[in-house]
């Protein structure tokens, strides 16, 4: 959708379609999304004064917050990536890199755009493929030099060889109706291996000051002897040659400069980072000062949330303009136990509400991806067909908001379990069975879940 036509109130609505309740959120996002495109569209003088306005979602587990993140980038194509800020006091004080968030960033956003690209030139790539398989098999005529011919001899061969292509081209036009009605697939052709890429690995140093690539083959050239190494020729179907040569006449029509170019663009002006878990590394103050390591962690961060330039294998990117959403539940420590340079650069700070039964009944049927609609078309692939009742919907929720006040509040990931508990006997016995209808209904529920919601023991182990 163009970001012209995303006005807050439509990005709220395209939200809606997959979550359910928590509007402040939705609001929040909503503006500094829309506050992106106004400030691409302000005078150049003042658009790098701008920054973005980082948010942090407050809220129990399960009740949203990376959901509407990741709606939120999946809306505008924007690179995304998800990390848990805990993950970088794991192991100290060193821990994982924080400028490694954005290299992966980058990474993404590089596979992003060769992508899109590479789906722009499909068409010629398929047909530059089609046309070296027809090569291999039916090869083009060639001429044959002869000398000392006379005037005549001469013309005749001529006429020869040009009698010659035509029924080539006749041969080759049906072989190539053949090849595209998957006709010839199973045939074998023996074609040269300078087209196929190694697979590559990208290894980042252990303080991520750099990162280079390994090439596979090349290390397992050496004691594999069945190895593909390039300029070797190999005999293979149709259908994997065509594979193959499809990739690499892609690879050749795809520059990766402008692959870099955009892709380090997207990051720069759209990038979004989804900082999970923020409170792990919010310790409160002890009569022995601050947790070093979770302090040390947060002052880290801070540089790329305040904006400075990362460098990448794919070139430097400034992180100024890229937006942070930070998330916690904030049971134990609360947002003001950041240190006051990171609290600042997170000004938005949003309330995520505990969701409740009517909310689970909401989110069983009404987004596009709701699990009701998810467990249906799954069994329609076994050929039957599966309802609801209202009564089995609201028991299920009902079910669901028990369970999440007598244990820990997991919000609407609890509706999986309660679900999958429901439904595992239809799932196990379906394929073996003659049934093609199943009606799920509040009776059905209650039989199912009463006991193990009644039973404290079965509960704490079963949901």
């Amino acid at each position: 959708m163009d970001m012209h036509e995303l006005t807050p109130k439509q990005i709220v609505k395209e939200l809606d379609k997959y979550i359910i309740s928590q509007d402040k959120a939705k609001k929040a996002v909503a503006i500094a999304l829309r506050n992106r495109w106004r400030r691409q569209n302000v005078s150049e003088e003042l658009r790098d004064e701008i920054l973005p306005n980082n948010i942090i979602l407050i809220g129990p587990t399960g009740v949203g917050k990376t959901e509407i993140s990741r709606r939120l980038a999946n809306l505008v194509n924007a690179p995304f990536i998800k990390i848990e800020a805990s993950k970088f006091t794991e192991v100290g004080y060193v821990g994982r890199d924080v400028e490694s968030i954005i290299r992966e960033l980058v990474s993404l956003s590089i596979n992003q755009v060769r992508e899109e690209l590479t789906m722009e030139v499909e068409d010629e790539a398929r047909e530059r493929a089609e046309e070296k398989v027809l090569d291999l098999l039916l090869p083009p005529p060639k001429r044959q030099r002869k000398t000392n011919l006379s005037m005549d001899e001469q013309k005749e061969e001529r006429k020869r060889f040009e009698e010659e292509k035509e029924k080539h081209q006749r041969t080759r036009d049906k072989l190539r109706k053949m090849l595209q009605k998957g006709a010839l697939d199973e045939r074998d052709v023996e074609m040269k291996l300078d087209d196929i890429p190694e697979p590559r690995i990208e290894v980042f140093s252990s303080m991520g000051l750099d990162s280079f690539d390994i090439n596979v083959g090349e290390i397992l050239s050496g004691f594999m002897p069945g190895h593909l190494s390039s300029g070797k020729r190999k005999k293979m179907k149709v259908s994997e040659a065509l594979e193959y040569l499809f990739y690499s006449e892609s690879k050749k029509l795809v520059d990766m400069n402008d692959v870099k170019e955009i892709a380090i663009s997207r990051v720069e002006e759209n990038g979004i980072v989804f900082l999970d878990e923020i409170d792990k590394i919010a310790g409160e103050k002890s009569q022995h000062g601050p947790d070093v390591s979770r302090e040390g962690v947060q002052r880290d961060l801070l540089p790329i949330i305040e904006g400075t330039n990362v460098p990448t294998k794919y070139g430097m990117v400034d992180t100024t303009h890229i937006l942070f959403i930070a998330s916690g539940a904030f049971h134990v420590s609360k947002p003001s136990d950041l240190i006051p340079e990171l609290q600042g650069r997170f000004p938005i700070r949003v309330e995520l509400k505990s969701l409740t039964e009517e909310d689970f009944a909401k989110i069983l049927t009404l987004p596009k991806n709701a699990l009701i609609k998810q467990y249906t078309e799954m069994l329609k692939t076994e050929d039957v067909d599966v309802s609801f009742t209202k009564g089995a919907i609201r028991e299920i929720s009902s079910f669901a908001a028990q369970a999440n006040n007598k244990m820990e509040d997991i919000g609407a990931r609890r509706l999986h379990t309660v679900l999958s508990i429901l439904l595992e006997d239809y799932l196990y016995e379906l394929p073996d069975s003659k049934m093609t209808n199943i009606k799920i209904t509040k009776e059905l529920v209650t039989k199912k879940l009463d006991k193990i919601i009644t039973d404290e023991d079965l509960t704490k182990y079963i949901l």
